[in-house]
């Protein structure tokens, strides 16, 4: 368990802000305390700073895990978000999505959410945006990037893509027999 370094604090961070723009800081410096990010094994915890000072007694190779896995970097030092850091997320997004109840089925078995499956979008989100996708009733399902910007929305056809996949929390069901 280690402090990110400050490439790979900034990776994270342009990630992050990617969904969440400056409320980056929200996450850092809560009420219940201070949190920070740590990374082990090639994936990025978000701990409390207490949690991270009691993970640091445990050896390195007998720890697990600790705190929240936000996602981890791949081979090429690019960072990919996991689904458990949408619960994180969810409250700061900037940009949101609902999605039609066969949409939102068809999400959740991992693809791309169609101009007619498309409830709600919020105003001005741009083309490339990270976004968060809710079912109709503001439960949080997913997050992905928007193929359209809000405007093009309006003007698309039922079959063009308005968001693309990233994860969602129907993965824990799907790669259920990979995990060992």
């Amino acid at each position: 368990m280690r402090p990110l370094t400050p490439e790979e604090t900034k990776v994270l961070f342009e990630k992050l802000s990617k969904y969440i723009g400056d409320n980056i800081k929200l996450l850092i410096d809560r009420d219940d305390g201070v949190y920070c990010f740590r990374l082990h094994k090639e994936r990025v915890y978000y701990v409390s700073e207490k949690i991270m000072k009691l993970a640091a007694t445990i050896q390195k190779d007998n720890l697990v895990s600790f705190g929240t896995c936000f996602g981890k970097f791949t081979k090429t030092k690019k960072f990919r978000l996991h689904i458990t850091a949408l619960d994180f997320l969810a409250p700061y997004c900037q940009h949101k999505i609902w999605c039609k109840p066969n949409a939102e089925q068809q999400f959740l078995y991992g693809h791309h959410v169609m101009k007619s499956g498309l409830g709600r979008i919020t105003e001005n989100t741009g083309k490339y945006q990270g976004v968060v996708l809710y079912s109709m009733t503001d439960l949080p399902i997913g997050f992905g990037v928007a193929a359209k910007a809000t405007e093009d929305c309006r003007h698309a056809d039922p079959l063009n893509i308005i968001a693309f996949h990233q994860a969602d929390i129907g993965e824990y069901i799907r790669s259920e027999d990979t995990l060992t």
